[in-house]
């Protein structure tokens, strides 16, 4: 097995996957495909890789068919040390020439950004699902990673009746690190502060490269580390979040697409809600909303007790930074003035932005929580309302256990968020009322733990009655990592 560089942060388990991939001695073509949003390192992990194991990398850049084909027959010449150039008329032609020497390779043959190429000559997966089928006859040795960050793109290669369809032995997707670890890789140590730096930059590894490694240092520097970093349009990261948007391939009107995104990030989550803000009927939507789903920046969760009730949210952070902090004062940012903007815009921050972020973050944690703190591993994790005559309880953690038929399912935690407020009794309460009308619906209550998560705190009298009641504050946040 390949020893994973020490210069890579975590991704141990990316980087056993790939390097089991590659230290395979195959007699037959093997296909992989690596996929994830724009700046969780694939680049950089997969670079590593073919440098620990001497293979042929070509980084795909947005580029006519022409061009894409002079480009790669470049590298790959001077890979092979040919004595003569290479030269391609036609994809048909390179990728079968990359088969015919692929006893010359030296390792495995890793395409990233592939969803470029794809998108100036569609038929180029045909054309690799061609000469994969051949190679199995053939007995043609060689190993082929195929990279992109076009989720919409990427996620369809695999899928359906698509050509690479069946062909893969290898599927990784990489996903931002999950908030404990974001908390270790930007060096910070205080949950409170970790929240809060969490709650913009997510756990985009790249991210720390944009503000040239700088850490907030402490709460106090909180603020300044804002306009220094994410409100200073001297740094990558000021724009980011627009890119974001405009470099996914299905996205054409970008400004309608961000009143979708600012829709959802003022708290409009329903296909409903969403359709009143930006002033359109929920049926013109249904496509934008798909593509933005596609393209991973918003998900859509379910309402675990509400068949066929779901509510959209956006999946970056920054995206919800950006929506709700800048988009609305931009031209004054441009202009330089972000320190007023950004007093003025505190409120906001921690209502529309780090409060439902610390929500995601407590199912988060739900779903990572070892089984002692709610009785048994999840089945699924998400927030749900119940509904009792004209009642409708809003639950904001709720911890499912695992379905099985012929039997009630289990509710094995309801739990309450507040980020900015000592939680009380009068919120076990509400929980307590929620449980009860689950019982009486058929769910199995018996051993639900109600559970308050909190920024803040929880007052005395909740605290002597925490037997009964979890208090999860955020020093327990992060004790899961």
């Amino acid at each position: 097995m390949i020893a994973k560089p020490d210069h890579l942060f975590d991704r141990d388990y990316e980087w056993r996957h790939l390097a089991a991939f590659v230290s395979r001695e195959p007699d037959r073509p093997q296909l992989g495909v690596v996929s994830g949003r724009r700046r969780q390192g694939k680049t950089y992990l997969l670079e590593a890789l073919t440098r620990e194991c001497d293979g042929f990398y070509f980084g795909a850049t947005e580029a006519t068919e022409t061009e894409s084909l002079a480009l790669f027959a470049n590298a790959l010449s001077e890979y092979l040390d040919a004595p003569v150039p290479l030269r391609f008329t036609g994809w048909d032609e390179a990728v079968t020439y990359l088969f015919s020497v692929a006893a010359s390779l030296r390792g495995p043959v890793v395409i990233d950004e592939f969803s470029y190429l794809c998108k100036a000559s569609p038929a180029l997966p045909s054309i690799l699902q061609r000469e994969l089928d051949r190679g199995v006859s053939r007995h043609t040795p060689i190993s082929i990673l195929l990279c992109g960050s076009a989720m919409s793109v990427m996620g369809g290669l695999l899928g359906g009746s698509a050509p690479l369809r069946g062909r893969a032995n290898l599927e990784l997707v990489l996903r931002p690190f999950e908030y404990p670890l974001a908390a270790r890789f930007w060096g910070v140590t205080g949950p409170r502060l970790a929240v809060l730096l969490h709650a913009i930059v997510g756990g985009t590894p790249a991210y720390r490269r944009f503000v040239n490694d700088r850490s907030p240092d402490g709460l106090d520097d909180f603020d300044d580390w804002v306009l220094e970093t994410v409100l200073d349009p001297g740094t990558p990261l000021f724009r980011e979040a627009r890119y974001l948007l405009e470099e996914e391939a299905d996205v054409r009107d970008t400004a309608l697409y961000h009143s979708i995104l600012a829709a959802v990030a003022s708290g409009n989550n329903t296909r409903g809600g969403i359709a009143g803000y930006i002033g359109r009927k929920a049926a013109d939507i249904g496509h934008h909303l798909n593509v933005l789903e596609d393209s991973c920046l918003i998900r859509r969760d379910a309402d675990l007790f509400r068949r066929g009730r779901s509510r959209y949210r956006i999946a970056e952070p920054l995206i919800v930074f950006y929506e709700v902090v800048m988009r609305p004062r931009w031209g004054l940012l441009e202009s330089g003035r972000a320190g007023p903007i950004w007093a003025d815009a505190a409120p906001r921050f921690s209502s529309q932005v780090v409060g439902p972020h610390f929500e995601q973050m407590c199912r988060e944690f739900a779903m990572l929580a070892p089984s002692r703190f709610f009785g048994d591993l999840p089945g699924d994790v998400g927030a749900g309302v119940v509904s009792g005559g004209r009642e409708q309880i809003e639950v904001d953690v709720v911890v499912l256990g695992p379905a099985i038929p012929g039997e009630p399912r289990r509710v094995l935690s309801l739990g309450e968020c507040k980020w900015g407020e000592a939680m009380g009794v009068r919120h076990v309460d509400r929980l307590r009322r929620a449980r009860d009308l689950l019982g009486g619906r058929g769910y199995d209550v018996r051993d639900t733990v109600l559970a308050c998560y909190s920024g803040i705190g929880f007052d005395e009298r909740l605290q002597d009655n925490s037997d009964s009641i979890a208090l999860i504050g955020l020093d327990t946040l992060y004790e899961v990592d």
